[in-house]
């Protein structure tokens, strides 16, 4: 996909993506986990891939790593450039989706975003776009290749086992004010006939006048349950694959967690030396 190309919701909802997040409840919640299985393998150098609005690359800037966000949206890699600024922190962000993670960071005229990177986090439910084996195995061994041997892969997403067990159709709203203006941001899959899911996002904005408008934005998201993505990431060459139910390390139940956190760590000879 060129970057010219829009990519659906994400384009269109950058400038109220940040108002749609509680960053500073998410990150606190968040960071220590992450922290201490980036240590597990004394990662200094981070790729963010899918990495929004950038908070998360951010945030591991402001703690010392060397960071670098990858996303396809355009607009979003704009807005987290703004908010580095903002946060007066140094983070390179690139245009680039999965699968094509080593080619667009090779092509970089900016030092420091090419090379192999001590920690690959991909964060946000993000890998579920994905929409065909073909996709998730390319964006694996994208991962892979942009990893040092013995790196480490994080992935976040929802525990679809239990999504597609119980038809979980409605996900909780979310609510931000500024001033006079109010957000409410509400969420809803659809299920498709082809084992596709429709992820709807609605938003809907109290403006200064009192009045209302409202926005509906979707994608398409493949549900990646647990078997398969274990499958996929040993077919990519990853190995002591861990998986866990929430972000902060408790154990994973596929009828009752609400995340499948996966970490697992790129294959390196020096295991069997």
């Amino acid at each position: 996909m060129s970057v010219e190309e829009e990519v659906p919701l994400y384009d269109a909802l950058s400038d109220d993506y940040d108002r749609f997040v509680n960053w500073e409840n998410r990150l606190a919640y968040e960071m220590p986990f992450i922290e201490r299985t980036l240590c597990e393998v004394d990662a200094r150098r981070v790729l963010d891939a899918a990495c929004g609005t950038g908070m998360h690359a951010i945030e591991l800037a402001r703690r010392g790593y060397k960071v670098v966000g990858a996303d396809l949206s355009a607009p979003m890699i704009e807005r987290a450039k703004e908010n580095a600024a903002a946060a007066g922190v140094e983070a390179h962000f690139v245009v680039a989706g999965f699968g094509e993670l080593v080619e667009k960071l090779a092509l970089s005229e900016v030092e420091g975003v090419s090379g192999q990177f001590d920690a690959v986090l991909c964060l946000g439910n993000s890998l579920p776009h994905a929409l065909g084996a073909e996709d998730l195995g390319d964006a694996l061994a994208d991962f892979a290749a942009v990893l040092r041997p013995g790196g480490l892969l994080l992935i976040q997403n929802r525990n679809f086992d239990a999504v597609l067990a119980r038809r979980e159709r409605f996900m909780g709203p979310e609510f931000h004010r500024e001033g006079d203006r109010e957000w409410l941001f509400v969420r809803f899959y659809d299920f498709n006939l082809d084992g596709t899911i429709t992820f709807n996002m609605v938003v809907l904005r109290r403006h200064a006048d009192g009045k209302w408008s409202q926005q509906v934005e979707t994608t398409e998201l493949r549900p990646l349950i647990y078997s398969e993505l274990i499958a996929s990431l040993t077919a990519a060459g990853f190995t002591d694959i861990v998986c866990y139910g929430d972000i902060q390390g408790a154990p994973f139940d596929p009828e009752s967690s609400g995340n499948l956190i996966t970490v697992a760590k790129k294959f390196s000879t020096k295991e069997f030396c």
